[in-house]
């Protein structure tokens, strides 16, 4: 009892300081909370000292990726502003459509989706978010949306790796894998109409707005999740790339066309509306003014698919140069720049940084310098001081909330099937019994709270969902099904996207707040994912 209390003492103690009146900033909650668990893991005694102060440097170092992602889509962002590319994709979105729900579906659903299906790492919400703050919607609202909406292309994430890579250690049949793919898109396929409209609502200032345009919310969201839902019976690598790119072509044209929608609404911003008024851009303007999005996303796609073989070579890990740091580890660096430290502290725990594959440098910071550079030579130095400045002082805030929360993640997964994780998801399968069915989502998303990945909350979960289906007589298929499911809608209360996407737009004290709205939103998701998988378990046994 007490090493379960020891378990759940840190997690609670983070819930309570981050959505308690008068919150607790995140980059002291974290770092608290890392504390807390640290000691607790020591004091406890169930690994040594030295594999414990291992797991913190591993920690220290793994919060260098989302800290690059950040300040990558952060200067590119900044790259957009101070060329005055944002005012022109304002412009070119209020000529396609001026109607709030139409830019938000297509910016913040459609784009997005296909950003997803692209990259993942946390990207879409970087990338649609200050779009829509650039539109005229309140950051604060903006970062709830699109956190709800980065949910549903994520059971599939970058090429599908949660489903091929994140149940690899389960060897399971092809046709079990298959399935439970399919069953994942068929249970997200129904979700999504809900979620986009709670979305929606989480963003506009009332109900009525989004009923009036709900037959273009409604098509805008099968776009995405039809030919979603229709490739999941044939690959797990293209449904959320080939589902957010026809969708996307899909709402803009519904869009363009005015299907679904009410013509301009009343409550637009004041700085939209007089965009409005501007012409629309020239197609050379809004190719050169997109050039930021759609080189990021061509440069995305070429690096991930595997068959291009730029993902292999950005992924080479073979060392180019290798240094002894002591006792600290092993360094290696290919000639990929595959950053590498081996043994740390003579123990097997092992830290790994792609620098040119994590999102980062490529494609954001060398598509934003080639776009900065073609606004002129002239101005190039001075504009890229700016972009500097801007991005280095954003990057202050998460700074310390990632070190803490990847720290306080790997306290919480140290030690395998007795880390406090894996214990608190016993104690939650033990508590559900054969009601499983209901709650299998509630583990998934548990592992993506703590991870940051619906990919690592597959790799951590998917043996506990294995063991507790097949004692239990379950469907293996749907179980692996609802983990998934469960892993992607998690990605909307992970610490570290919140931390993300709000260093991004630049709001303060704000993560403890965006979080009760997202839980709530994770809840009804959790209970309408649950219902529809129990009534799969039943039909299939």
């Amino acid at each position: 009892m007490l090493t379960l209390f020891a378990a759940y003492a840190p997690l609670l103690l983070l819930i309570f300081l981050m959505v308690k009146p008068n919150s607790m900033a995140s980059s002291k909650a974290l770092p608290l909370c890392a504390c807390i668990a640290y000691s607790l893991v020591l004091l406890l005694g169930q690994q040594s000292a030295t594999l414990i102060n291992a797991n913190v440097i591993s920690g220290l170092l793994l919060a260098l990726t989302p800290l690059v992602i950040i300040a990558g889509a952060i200067f590119l962002f900044k790259s957009m502003d101070v060329t005055g590319a944002l005012d022109i994709l304002k412009r070119a979105l209020n000529s396609v459509s001026s109607n709030p729900v139409a830019q938000l579906m297509i910016v913040g659903w459609a784009f997005a989706f296909l950003i997803e299906g692209a990259s993942g790492f946390g990207t879409p919400a970087a990338i649609a978010a200050p779009v829509l703050c650039g539109l005229g919607f309140a950051p604060l609202r903006v970062a709830v949306f699109c956190l709800v909406l980065n949910t549903i292309p994520v059971t599939f994430g970058a090429m599908g790796t949660p489903v091929w890579f994140g149940l690899s250690l389960l060897s399971l049949p092809e046709t079990t894998l298959m399935a439970s793919a399919k069953y994942a898109a068929i249970i997200n396929t129904i979700v999504a109409p809900v979620i986009v409209f709670i979305a929606l609502r989480l963003v506009l200032p009332s109900w009525q707005q989004i009923i009036r345009n709900s037959v273009f919310v409604v098509l805008a969201t099968c776009a995405c999740t039809l030919p979603y839902l229709a490739l999941s019976f044939f690959s797990v690598e293209f449904p959320s790339l080939l589902g957010g790119f026809i969708g996307l072509l899909l709402s803009l044209l519904l869009a363009w066309f005015g299907v679904g929608l009410t013509g301009q609404d009343a409550e637009k911003d004041a700085t939209a509306a007089s965009s409005e008024e501007r012409p629309a851009p020239s197609v050379g303007e809004l190719l050169k003014a997109t050039f930021p999005l759609w080189g990021t996303i061509l440069l995305l796609v070429l690096t991930r698919l595997p068959d291009l073989g730029l993902k292999g070579l950005l992924q080479a890990s073979e060392p180019n140069i290798s240094v002894s740091l002591g006792a600290l580890g092993q360094l290696t660096v290919s000639a990929s720049l595959v950053v590498t430290l081996d043994g740390i502290l003579d123990t097997a725990t092992q830290w790994r940084h792609s620098v040119l594959y994590v999102p980062s440098i490529l494609p954001f910071i060398v598509i934003a310098v080639v776009s900065v550079y073609s606004y002129g030579v002239s101005t190039f130095r001075e504009r890229m001081s700016v972009i500097c400045v801007q991005t280095a002082s954003r990057m202050k805030s998460p700074f310390f909330a990632l070190l803490g929360a990847l720290v306080f993640v790997n306290m919480m997964m140290l030690g395998g099937e007795t880390s406090s994780v894996s214990l608190i998801g016993q104690h939650l399968a033990a508590l559900a019994g054969d009601n499983w069915s209901f709650f299998a989502p509630v583990l998934g998303a548990l592992g993506s709270f703590f991870s940051g990945s619906a990919t690592i909350s597959n790799l951590t979960f998917s043996g506990i969902q294995y063991t507790i289906a097949t004692e239990l007589g379950l469907p293996i298929a749907v179980t692996m099904a609802l983990q998934n499911v469960g892993a992607a809608m998690g990605n909307m209360v992970c610490i570290n996207n919140i931390v993300a996407v709000t260093a991004i737009l630049g709001l303060q004290h704000q993560d403890g707040n965006i979080l009760k709205r997202t839980a709530v939103v994770l809840l009804l998701y959790a209970v309408l994912a649950g219902t529809m998988g129990a009534v799969l378990a039943t039909a299939l046994r």
